[in-house]
């Protein structure tokens, strides 16, 4: 079945990365130039006040303040409006494709086979990122470069963001790791797909897929063939609302830089570029040499190749800094990129729960760099420990707030850093979310074609400016 999205000339990351630029520098221009001043100018000397809507005595506002807010309120709907969208098929997506995946499978020895192999690649990859950026981080030393007047304004500022984290780091670890794996499956899975509890959506959809491979065939059939209408269904919403990515990267982009700044990442400069230069060192060293070794040499993964088919999927993590939220778009770039979908169905989801590489190598940079800016030195077995905790921290933990801040304060109180720091790690916190969703997404998508090449299974690139959204093969013309 052909795709209903009508192709464009312009390759759709290229539409989306020229939205990226127009957004930075509109929200960079708004953030300079529009000051209280401004307001004051068109009547408005409460501006909190009147973007909340609240009455002020002060305020007398002009047509034109009436049309400033308006503009921002329309341009962050737009924004939301894009999100929720991809929110609303990203639990779908997880829960039909791997009951496909796994009931496709048919054999649960060749299922555990696959789930063994992209287990290992998770682990190898993860690890191998946070023993890069412990070694960054002790070699740049981040956290010798900020001056103590500047951490106290930096915490002082960012200290009530935070409290909401802490405490939720301190609820999950009195609740203790058994509790929390007890969770992973779930007592109401119709609770977890409601609560798009994505670990426990994991969960639900690899034991109803199980148990498909089990049953007979002719009973197993119509389930099967109702979860490949809907993952096609899906797919198909998926290239019409990628349709007004452009638009909603602009806005979202407009909205988060006029609002920090780019002076944001200034009072923590060398922490902010290790990171980056990290998450740039895996995404474009690492990465590559492992497609190289995992592909045939008759369909070499080369990094063109790579990056060109990921390009819709990374400029969508960039300015949604949500993994679940672009993961059909990581889908459908996968199959770009040769992975049959059954194996991009299968490698795909699991990644957005279990393989996290930019998180916990987010992670590990962060504690260090807190370590180093209050004095306290790590031993080697502490560096050790901030490592192996950082790999077990960054799996995900759905539905918890401020997880990011939640899962920090659990290493580094294992290693005894202040846990009040995670407030200097808010202050630029945004932008490296945004960077670290880019190599979470792509280190999936690095796992399914590594899968896929070592079971044999690469096809050559599809077209690469186009998303797939051709229908999965039939379970009947499968072995």
């Amino acid at each position: 079945m052909p795709s209903t999205a009508t192709r464009s000339p312009i390759p759709l990351h290229w539409k989306v990365l020229t939205a990226l630029v127009l957004g930075v520098a509109l929200g960079a221009a708004i953030n300079h130039w529009w000051t209280p001043q401004t307001w004051a100018s068109l009547g408005v000397h409460n501006p909190a006040a009147f973007l909340d809507f609240k009455p002020a005595d002060d305020n007398n506002p002009s047509f034109a303040a009436l049309a400033a807010r308006f503009l921002g309120d329309l341009n962050e709907f737009l924004g939301k409006l894009f999100l929720q969208a991809l929110r609303f098929i990203a639990v779908p997506v997880v829960l039909f494709s791997l009951i496909l995946a796994v009931a496709s499978v048919g054999n649960p020895r060749q299922m555990g086979r696959l789930g063994l192999k992209t287990i290992a690649i998770f682990l190898f990859t993860t690890a191998l990122a946070v023993v890069v950026a412990l070694l960054v981080a002790s070699w740049v030393a981040p956290g010798t470069r900020v001056p103590p007047d500047v951490r106290a304004s930096i915490i002082a500022q960012y200290g009530s963001q935070s409290a909401a984290g802490l405490q939720s780091a301190h609820a999950l670890k009195d609740s203790g790791v058994w509790n929390y794996l007890l969770n992973i499956l779930p007592t109401n899975p119709f609770n977890a797909i409601a609560n798009a509890q994505i670990l426990q959506v994991v969960a639900s959809a690899i034991l109803i897929g199980l148990g498909l491979s089990l049953i007979p065939k002719d009973k197993a059939q119509p389930v099967v063939r109702f979860a490949e209408g809907l993952v096609e269904a899906v797919m198909q919403l998926v290239s019409l609302i990628m349709v007004a990515a452009p638009f909603a990267v602009f806005c979202l982009i407009t909205q988060f830089v006029s609002t920090v700044g780019l002076g944001a990442l200034t009072s923590v400069l060398a922490y902010a570029l290790a990171v980056i230069g990290t998450l740039a060192a895996i995404l474009l060293i690492e990465y590559p040499i492992l497609l190289f070794l995992a592909s045939p040499r008759h369909n070499r993964m080369t990094p063109a190749r790579f990056f060109r088919g990921m390009a819709p999927a990374q400029t969508l993590a960039f300015s949604s800094s949500s993994s679940a939220a672009t993961l059909p778009v990581t889908i459908q770039c996968a199959q770009r990129l040769g992975v049959p979908r059954d194996i991009a169905g299968f490698v795909c989801p699991l990644g957005t729960s279990l393989n996290m590489d930019g998180t916990a190598l987010y992670q590990t940079i962060s504690v260090v760099f807190l370590a180093q800016l209050y004095g306290v030195d790590l031993s080697t077995a502490q560096l050790v420990t901030v490592g192996v905790m950082a790999c077990a921290v960054s799996v995900g933990l759905p539905g918890l707030p401020s997880a990011s801040v939640a899962m920090m304060a659990i290493v580094l109180d294992s290693v005894g850093v202040p846990t009040e720091g995670v407030a200097i790690i808010l202050a630029v916190d945004r932008f490296l979310d945004m960077c670290r969703t880019i190599v979470n997404v792509s280190g999936d998508a690095v796992a399914a074609v590594v899968v896929a090449g070592t079971e044999g299974r690469l096809d050559p690139p599809a077209d690469p400016d186009a998303l797939n959204t051709q229908p999965p093969p039939s379970t009947s013309q499968r072995p």
